[in-house]
């Protein structure tokens, strides 16, 4: 026999006993993202001179019918990271990018463009950005790969914008895989503890995978409510009672 799923199994951000007052104040412990290979950058150049910046910015030459600033336009015209860290901008060529953050990659190639093609003068204006926090999701919610056009989310919104995580999923174990120069980390995060807020993996970083594990009571067989496992005990207790008569009456 199995318990139902209880409150205390679906409620996000309770008060364990951690939390000191009801207000708890949370500290940004979110790092600075480092840029990693397949990493796609949107790179874009303004100055003075609009006709020599046209040529660094493919991105803003998309036509409307190339879906401007669409995902596919991004994958086909931004800056995809490759395997060893570089990226092919116009002009400049092979600039390597990995393990930097895009502030670092602005001043960069900002400081390339003055020494080669710009003056002082031309007030020269670079911004880089992730094209998009792309995220996958697996287990007890809908699996797919999402992208989110915002510098900063957080797990909840990751998950909430990946529609959930079922009644049967584990919020006590969320998994995320994280991406790593050196490979790949699995980190654990409680997200029915107001703590998790607190956690350096509460925010997602581009290319995690979120995984949710099912509930023991589900891996059992054990129904989601109470009413469910009283059905399911009836059942149980017909089909042995049915099974009792039959055998006394051979």
């Amino acid at each position: 026999m199995t318990s139902c799923i209880t409150n205390k199994d679906v409620v996000y951000l309770q008060d364990k006993g951690t939390v000191l007052n009801d207000s708890l104040q949370i500290q940004a412990l979110a790092k600075p993202y480092r840029v990693q290979v397949n990493d796609i950058l949107q790179i874009n150049v303004k100055a003075l001179d609009e006709e020599l910046v046209a040529i660094f910015n493919p991105t803003s030459n998309s036509s409307n019918n190339e879906g401007r600033g669409s995902e596919q336009a991004l994958y086909f015209k931004g800056f995809t990271v490759d395997l060893h860290g570089n990226i092919k901008f116009p002009i400049l060529g092979e600039l390597n990018v990995l393990g930097y953050t895009v502030e670092e990659i602005e001043a960069m190639v900002k400081k390339e463009l003055l020494a080669q093609y710009f003056k002082e003068t031309a007030q020269l204006f670079v911004t880089v950005k992730l094209a998009g926090l792309k995220y996958t999701t697996l287990g007890e919610m809908k699996a797919g790969n999402h992208v989110i056009y915002r510098d900063r989310v957080n797990i909840l919104e990751a998950i909430a914008n990946a529609g959930d995580i079922k009644v049967t999923g584990d919020r006590r174990d969320v998994m995320i895989i994280r991406q790593y120069p050196q490979g790949q980390k699995i980190h654990h995060i409680d997200l029915t503890d107001k703590n998790a807020m607190a956690s350096e993996f509460y925010y997602i970083q581009p290319n995690d995978i979120i995984m949710v594990k099912p509930l023991k009571r589900k891996a059992l067989g054990g129904g989601q409510t109470a009413v469910q496992n009283l059905t399911t005990l009836v059942s149980v207790f017909s089909i042995l009672v049915s099974t009792y008569f039959i055998i006394r009456s051979l």
